[in-house]
């Protein structure tokens, strides 16, 4: 079925860049959209970050939710989030989610959720003091703050030397661009899951955000780095001897390009589009099967990664270029 895409891949990828302004649109409206999500639906925090306690229970058979949930709320325990799970070993059951529980209010909880239904188990129990996620919280912003401004850097550099019609910063500020909107889809997908399904954040969620930059940086910088090669291979040196101060003379080196920049951009594109494809294909695959046959606690880490990969499919391929593409003939016009 792959094979059978590629010819039509191949007849359509060159219209990539003639409708840049479409894809930059689409792109903007994707970005809009999740940070309207975002805002509206919130995140719904896990206590890794808010401190708390998690009590998972698995039954032989797992009882209605409603009965749980009347034994909890004659425990007085205040807010609490009570949600369906599976654990590794195929049984059914729940994942509590309450304040910081001692020792006598565990024992009674534990006991109290094990008697509604048959053969319970606890499971799990993880206790995390609010301090420890305060720590976590502002670790997890210092380490996408710190990758966002080491990828501008490493852009700048590698691309140094590359200054026309583009300066090689241009090149880092649109790859921390296209991860906004690589990152901003997978946050807004877990503000929906948190809304509809209860979903927490926790710290498997910003490592998926952390790879997912990775991922996309990745596959951005590949499309890129051919745009560099193919700037080098048609540009035509121009050399000029001019004098300076004292007599002296000095040789002066310039550049001009044998084709138009939107279309040395254009054929990179084309060149690396099957390569970025077949690689989102092969870690689609991975993830899928993560989440059909992994365990309850990766396939939210699964789903998460995988509305990256996608995101980060688009950005790299009708995002950054068409980006890069404008800037330019914004810039020339000037």
């Amino acid at each position: 079925m792959v094979g059978c895409l590629i010819p039509v891949i191949e007849n359509s990828m060159f219209k990539i860049i003639s409708h840049k302004k479409i894809y930059a649109t689409v792109g903007a409206v994707v970005v809009l959209a999740s940070i309207a999500i975002v805002s509206i639906f919130g995140l719904k925090m896990g206590i890794d970050f808010t401190g708390g306690s998690l009590t998972e229970v698995a039954y032989e058979s797992r009882p209605d939710k409603s009965l749980v949930e009347e034994k909890l709320d004659s425990l007085d325990l205040g807010g609490y989030s009570l949600r369906q799970s599976v654990d590794d070993s195929g049984r059914d059951g729940y994942i509590l989610r309450t304040k910081d529980l001692n020792e006598e209010e565990r024992q009674t909880v534990g006991a109290s959720v094990i008697s509604v239904g048959e053969d319970g188990e606890i499971t799990r129990f993880t206790s995390i003091g609010p301090v420890i996620g305060q720590e976590l919280q502002d670790k997890a912003l210092w380490a996408i703050g710190g990758v966002a401004v080491v990828i501008i850097l490493y852009v700048a550099f590698a691309f140094a030397g590359i200054g026309k019609p583009v300066s090689s910063w241009v090149y880092g500020g649109i790859t921390i661009l296209a991860l906004i909107h690589d990152v901003l889809v997978p946050t807004a997908l877990m503000s929906v899951l948190g809304l509809l399904f209860g979903v927490e954040v926790d710290v498997l969620f910003v490592m998926a955000l952390l790879a997912v930059l990775g991922y996309s940086v990745n596959d951005t910088i590949v499309v890129f780095d051919r745009v560099r090669e193919n700037l080098i291979k048609y540009r035509q040196e121009h050399k000029k001897t001019v004098n300076v101060t004292g007599g002296m003379k000095r040789e002066e080196v310039s550049y001009t390009f044998n084709k138009p920049f939107s279309e040395i951009v254009e054929e990179s594109v084309n060149q690396t589009i099957l390569r970025s494809i077949n690689t989102s294909l092969t870690t689609a695959l991975a993830l899928v099967a993560l989440y059909v046959v992994g365990g309850s606690v990766t396939q939210t880490f699964a789903l998460i990664l995988l509305a990256g990969v996608f995101a980060g499919t688009y950005s790299s391929i009708f995002l950054a270029s068409p980006l890069l593409i404008l800037y330019a003939d914004k810039k020339a016009k000037k």
